[in-house]
Formats: C-alpha cells, structure tokens, sequence
C-alpha cells in the first residue's frame, strides 16, 4: 500500500518561528521534484536496511555510531522488523510456520536479527526492534526535526495480534487496575491476520466476514533521549526502554502517523539520532490488547532540521488537523498535558488569549485517546485546520 504526502511545509535548515513550520505552511525550495511522488513513486536518497548493525533491541542507544549520516531536506528509505518471530526464545521458522507463516514469507533479515541476539544487552530494555540511528547534520539540542512521511509500504502479507486476559489493558501492572479485580477468561494467544488487496487497497482478512482497511504506520519514531534516572523506562543508567513514550517521541502508538503526515521532535542530541521500529499495519485508538497487527514495513522519510525552534513535547500534522500529544502515566493526566499543551499551541501559533485558547479547545478540539498500553499514556488533541479562515 503506497500513500503519498502533498507537496507543503518544507524549510530547508532555516531558523523559523514554529508558526510558519506548523501553522502558516511554506512553499516546496526551489528545485524539489514532486513528479514522482506524482507519479505514484517514491524515490529516496538512501536506503537503511534492517540489518543486525543497523538494527536496535529495545533501546535507543546515544553513543552507537549512526548506521546513516544525511544532511536536512534528505529522504531515507527505513526497513522495520516487527518483533514476532524476531525476538523469541525459539527458533524463528519453526516459531512463524507454526503460527501459519509460509516459510517462504520469513523474511531472512527476521533469521538473521534472531541470530544476533545472544549478543544484546537486555537489562533494562523492552522488546521492540528499531532500526537506527541516522544522524541529521548540524542538529543540535534546542533544535527541532521534522519528519515527513512520505510513504509506509507492508513488506510481507501477514501480521500478528496477541491477546490475554492478564495483558494490555487487563495486565495487573496497568496504571489503572485494583487489587479487586477479576482476570477476564481470554486465553493468551497470538493471531495470525493475513492481509492483501481487495479492489487497490489493501485489507487485513481478521475473518471471512470482517476485513480491516490496513493504515500501516510505524509505532515508534524517536530521537535519542537524555536518560534520567527515575524516569518512565530509566531503571539502568544511560538506557532508555522503548516502551514508554517521553518527549523524545518513541512508542507513541498514534494510529495517524501514517504516510502524508508529518511530525514533529524535539532534539537532545547532536544529529538529533533518528530512530523508527515498531512497525504496525493497522491499530485502533488505545492498541488495548497491548498490541496492534504486528507487521513489518519500510517507510520513506524526509528529514528537515530547524535551527533554534523549540517544543516541548512530540507534535504532529495531517492535512487537516494539528495533533497535540499529552504523554503521562496516568491516563487523567495524560489529558490534562494534552489540553494544557494545546491551549499553549493556540496561544502561541494562533495568537489567541489563554482564557479564548481554552475555549476553543473546549468547543472545537478532540481529544483522543492513542494509546494506553504503554506505562506512560499518550492522549491526542486534534486542532481542526479548518476553522482557521487564513488556512
């Protein structure tokens, strides 16, 4: 499946207000080729393949020598593994073919990331595979990269979802949960979903009466982090756990994050260190079961860097909508972050008063929940671009 990203908001390393970035749009430098994304063709600069050098294990190192060094207006061609079959204790073809995977399915890059893993740390890490790091010159902490995804394509027609009772949402280690509750009688399982096209889109087969439009997006797009002890998924010095999502992005889990959008990070770094794993076909708002269609992809990706533009936390942007993400471990205050953060956005990029920013965001913005799996909770303010007249 191969969608595109209309031609808008590229600037070229300039140092902007973040309301010409995310706000007023800019006119395409001069010189970009858009005929073949017109085309239907996405062409990149260069290719990262998902390789066991190029591949990470539930952390995002800072100190790794970058598998790719670009300059800002670059495009990237990112392969993604997902986890299932890549990370298990068994062997991965007999693991994937006894879930129903033909052999000829596996993907070798699974075999061989499997092979490599006696040789990774694991303390202190969770259990996704990202690909990574790219190094964007010139970027510097107080800087800000954009993201734009051009295009998110599934590299093999099937996916996997698992389920249990004492999982996701039902885990005892949710935020939410109390020693008084019952575990539901869900067997654990893991569900093969095949997917394909049916009438030029593609399709997740859940049953022979249910079909699921695929929407593949990465789950995690990162930059490294600045560890700090205590911190959601800091439990070893200087290593991040990819579960839980911060203000360097990572697991976000927000379904909209697909090709045609664009996101926003902040950088910590110098060359900001670019990550993306978690790769997912398709996800409904919360992943409730603790996991989406696990299903790997490759993304095409163009970088910008914008000098000395601040935010505080991941930001996102659709042809519609400005998304707003509220991160904190309790789900309540995951929305109050959202809400404070967009009434902030209004304020600053659309010159409202505090008191009108929060009134608008009262009567116009939804706020969704993206993901409350995660140890730390991600909810989404939508801004609707179209009740701005200057749009």
């Amino acid at each position: 499946m191969s969608r595109q990203m209309k031609p808008g908001l590229v600037v070229m390393g300039c140092t902007l207000t973040l309301g010409c970035v995310l706000a007023l749009g800019c006119a395409p430098p001069a010189g970009e080729d858009t005929s073949a994304a017109d085309a239907g063709e996405i062409e990149a600069d260069h290719l990262v393949a998902s390789r066991p050098e190029t591949l990470n294990w539930g952390w995002y190192p800072i100190d790794k020598e970058p598998v790719l060094r670009i300059s800002s207006g670059e495009t990237v061609r990112i392969q993604t593994l997902t986890h299932v079959g890549a990370t298990q204790n068994e062997d991965p073809v007999a693991f994937l073919t006894g879930l129903g995977v033909p052999r000829e399915e596996i993907l070798d890059d699974v075999i061989d990331f499997w092979a490599s893993r006696e040789d990774r740390p694991r303390e202190g890490r969770s259990g996704h595979v990202i690909t990574g790091p790219i190094h964007i010159e010139g970027a510097e902490p107080g800087d800000m990269l954009e993201i734009r995804i051009l295009d998110i394509e599934t590299r093999v027609p099937w996916g996997v979802n698992s389920t249990s009772g004492r999982g996701g949402i039902f885990s005892p280690s949710y935020p939410g949960a109390a020693p008084e509750d019952e575990p539901l009688d869900i067997p654990a399982g893991r569900h093969l979903i095949r997917t394909g096209e049916v009438d030029g889109r593609e399709v997740a087969f859940f049953s022979p009466e249910i079909q699921v439009p695929l929407a593949p997006f990465m789950g995690i797009l990162a930059v490294a982090p600045d560890p700090v002890a205590g911190e959601p998924g800091v439990t070893v010095a200087g290593v991040q756990a990819s579960r839980p999502p911060g203000p360097f992005g990572g697991n976000l889990d927000v379904k909209d994050l697909t090709a045609g959008t664009t996101v926003y990070l902040p950088v910590f770094h110098p060359g900001a260190l670019f990550y993306a794993g978690d790769p997912h076909g398709a996800q409904g708002d919360g992943e409730v079961s603790g996991t989406a269609i696990e299903q790997s992809l490759t993304g095409v990706f163009r970088f910008v860097l914008h000098k000395g533009v601040s935010i505080p936390a991941p930001r996102a942007e659709t042809d519609t909508h400005y998304l707003i993400m509220g991160i904190d471990l309790d789900l309540d205050r995951a929305a109050r972050e959202a809400v404070r953060l967009v009434v902030e956005f209004l304020a600053e990029e659309k010159g409202l008063a505090p008191d009108k920013a929060l009134s608008l965001a009262s009567i116009a913005v939804d706020f969704r929940v993206s993901e409350v799996v995660d140890l730390t909770q991600v909810v989404t303010g939508f801004i609707p671009k179209s009740i701005f007249l200057q749009e």
